[in-house]
């Protein structure tokens, strides 16, 4: 296969134009660093930080265990330990707001707690004997504030196989009070529907009169874990699912429906779209055009490994029991041949300085997607933030560019059906 040039956006540029001068030097400290020598926990810092966290807290469950980074995978009970302290004592203090009375400090802390939670426990092993109850806290706690401060959001189950996928559904009020367009969220290898309440993009998404279904697919969160539902290549299944359910809302405009998947999402998303053509609109965000050749690249220790415990990770959501039959199935995790049969409106974001999938793959969904309604790209660049991967250094950045593009597309599919 010939060598693919590599074009990016300066900031502020939009749509599907591209700039062809030589790429700017890599720049590996683009993210705030807070164990310059653990890429995951840092990542996950900055997560959390970009995710409602606070400063002074994360810095306190991070600093006794500034030792423990330098462990790796060893490390990771050690940091579950540090961010539980602080998870129950913030959770601690939501029970006394609560008792006194003060619900919506209460709400806000146990969302802080819900988030700690969320984002050590995917550090651990998934044998670790904690791993489950840690994430049920987190599931708990989270339930608790949007009892407090969110009725928006309820807990939701879409059918699937005879089994169901959990689910978060955020409503969006609109003015006249019509049904409203929906956006369909799903993970990637190691998030769950809770890391996506916590970025607070499906608030962004309310604010413009769009509602949000945060769905546990297979191979994520409740799914994998209490239904034992593991990941495959057909994502197109559990898009079905998610459609049909929508499909049986009142409040719901079932025919503005789009997807958005982030992380491996950037190759579940657009595989869904190709074959599940009520979806309007699918956003890939963080490209994942080609996620085999990524872990056989993984095998040869090229690349950043994105979650501690990174091969018993992955045999435990795809259900497999050694790394050569993993590796060989996730061979057929790719878009080659994919990307064409895509017929809605295509967004793809990418960060440049992303050192778990290659730039070069988000150039590659774009080429491809000759048969998109529309077709747009965005890459953030080390200057403007969001240059990691899925913009985690600055996740408020590409959220509020992913927001608006989707707000633009359902208003052009609302004035071309008007003119029709």
């Amino acid at each position: 296969m010939p060598p693919i040039t590599t074009y990016w956006f300066r900031p502020g540029m939009t749509g599907g134009t591209v700039v062809l001068d030589p790429p700017p030097a890599r720049e590996d400290g683009a993210v705030f660093e807070y164990f310059p020598e653990n890429y995951i926990w840092s990542l996950g810092v900055a997560a959390t930080l970009n995710s409602g966290g606070m400063i002074d807290e994360v810095d306190r469950a991070c600093r006794p265990i500034r030792e423990a980074a330098g462990k790796g995978d060893a490390g990771t009970r050690d940091l579950m330990l540090a961010w539980k302290r602080v998870a129950d004592q913030v959770a601690e203090q939501a029970e006394e707001a609560e008792k006194a009375g003060h619900l919506r400090t209460a709400g806000q802390k146990w969302f802080r707690s819900a988030a700690y939670v969320c984002q050590a426990e995917r550090m651990l092993s998934s044998k670790d004997p904690e791993r489950i109850p840690f994430y049920q806290q987190g599931l708990d706690a989270l339930q608790r504030s949007f009892d407090l401060i969110d009725p928006a959001t309820t807990r939701v189950a879409v059918p699937f196989e005879g089994g169901e996928l959990p689910a978060y559904f955020m409503k969006a009020h609109r003015a006249n009070g019509s049904p409203a367009p929906v956006m369909i969220m799903w993970n990637g290898l190691d998030s769950t529907k809770e890391h996506m309440y916590c970025s607070e993009w499906p608030q962004e998404l309310a604010a413009r009169g769009i509602s949000t279904l945060m769905v546990d697919c297979p191979g994520s969160g409740e799914a994998l874990r209490f239904a034992g539902l593991t990941s495959r290549v057909e994502s197109e299944d559990w898009a079905k699912a998610c459609v049909d359910y929508l499909e049986t809302r009142d409040d719901v405009d079932a025919d503005r429906l789009g997807l958005v998947g982030w992380s491996l999402g950037g190759y579940y998303a657009p595989r869904a779209a190709a074959y599940e053509k009520r979806l309007k609109l699918v956003v890939a965000w963080g490209a994942n055009h080609n996620w085999g050749e990524v872990q056989r690249r993984r095998l040869e220790r090229e690349g950043e490994n994105p979650v501690p415990h990174y091969w018993e990770h992955v045999l435990w959501v795809w259900g497999e029991t050694d790394v050569d039959t993993f590796v060989e199935k996730a061979a057929r995790v790719q878009l080659d041949g994919v990307v064409e049969q895509i017929t809605c409106a295509f967004l793809i974001t990418h960060g440049e300085n992303d050192r778990q999938i290659p730039v070069a793959y988000a150039h590659r969904s774009y080429e491809q997607a000759v048969n998109a309604t529309k077709r747009d790209l965005r890459v953030f660049t080390p200057e403007e933030g969001a240059t990691e991967h899925v913009g985690l250094d600055h996740l408020p950045h590409v959220g509020a560019f992913t927001a608006d593009w989707i707000e633009d597309t359902f208003r052009e599919l609302d004035e071309a059906a008007a003119r029709a």
